[in-house]
């Protein structure tokens, strides 16, 4: 793929590598008065205040910049693929993307960039740049100012964060849960990483902590054969066994009620047996935003437990759906794809950093 790079601001103590993929961002209304992509090597035109930062600023742009709802596997592996290649020459990457799909390109990238002891953070924006109402500016300014923050050249934020209206998320535990305001993100079973007012407050409790040994190594064998089977009351039986019978299908990320509970039909738990019997993966998460699975609290997930689905604990579908993505990728043991699922990769869950 040919990328588009342009220099911004060529001095700064710090420096930050704006990756631009594409959605409401970098919109401006076009002489019809539709929307449109810009040149986005002329943000500065847009935002001037770039000029102000004290931050050697470098552009480099999808060719095509693309609706967040057409992401696919390649365009994860084509961001972590402009990371690594820049890795040594940037202290900090901002990836500007279509909100829709952000939630889940930040929890894959969490997981694939290994050993990543810089700041990559995912910014967009909820109305085009173009518009007088804007909160791309404020969105981007702020991401940049995080993404160079640092103590002594040690950076302050060094993993994948989503920051979007003043707040600083965790990537791996984002999720998009608004389409008409500016709070579109929430990240309800973690902390906030930091807030924006007259100063950044950075909650140092909560990020993970720099390490200076770690090396980046892109992982980037992902697997896409993965469904969500999102339950319902009234949801019947042949619905079930045609997603569940899908010989391509090799992980399920099992949406259930509250806290990890199903319909209590016999159909329903032979349906999930069989599916595990034929060698799928059923990871139970919860369809509720916060809270967590606690299979076998009731009597309605017991049967889980005894037939082998796997609990989610409190992660995100998100998280789940990208994290299975790449655990199959990589994985060929079932025992460790299994343990690896139910424990925390990249911050996405409430375990222990492995």
């Amino acid at each position: 793929m040919k990328y588009k790079i342009v220099n911004i601001n060529e001095t700064g103590e710090r420096s930050v590598l704006i990756i631009y993929t594409g959605g409401t961002f970098g919109m401006i209304q076009d002489e019809s008065g539709s929307l449109a992509p810009f040149n986005f090597g002329k943000v500065v035109e847009r935002v001037p205040e770039l000029r102000q930062l004290d931050i050697r600023l470098t552009v480099i742009s999808f060719p095509t910049p693309l609706d967040s709802s057409n992401i696919l596997i390649q365009d994860w592996k084509d961001m972590a693929y402009i990371i690594e290649e820049n890795y040594e020459q940037y202290d900090a990457f901002v990836v500007l993307h279509g909100t829709d799909t952000m939630a889940y390109s930040a929890s894959m990238l969490s997981y694939m960039l290994e050993g990543l002891n810089k700041p990559v953070i995912f910014t967009g924006a909820q109305m085009p740049i173009g518009s007088i109402r804007s909160d791309a500016r404020e969105n981007l300014i702020t991401a940049l100012e995080i993404a160079s923050a640092h103590t002594d050249g040690i950076p302050i934020v060094s993993e994948v964060c989503v920051y979007f209206n003043y707040r600083l998320l965790r990537g791996s535990r984002s999720q998009k849960l608004r389409s008409s305001t500016f709070a579109a993100f929430e990240s309800e079973n973690y902390p906030v990483l930091a807030e924006a007012g007259i100063e950044i407050e950075f909650n140092y409790a909560a990020l993970e902590p720099y390490n200076p040994n770690s090396e980046l190594k892109v992982q980037n064998q992902l697997d896409p054969n993965v469904i969500i089977l999102k339950i319902f009351p009234g949801i019947t039986e042949h619905a079930v066994k045609a997603i569940l019978s899908d010989p391509e299908v090799k992980g399920v990320v099992l949406e259930s009620f509250g806290s990890g509970n199903i319909m209590k039909f016999d159909w329903f738990i032979n349906c999930l047996k069989q599916a595990i019997e034929e060698g799928k993966i059923i990871l139970n998460v919860s369809q509720c935003v916060g809270g967590e699975v606690e299979q076998g609290k009731y009597e309605t997930s017991k049967g889980l437990n005894r037939i082998g689905v796997l609990s989610g604990g409190d992660i995100t579908t998100e998280a789940a759906i990208t994290k299975m993505m790449f655990l199959l990728g990589r994985e060929t043991d079932k025992d460790r794809l299994k343990h690896q699922l139910t424990h925390s990769l990249a911050g996405e869950m409430d375990s222990v950093w492995e």
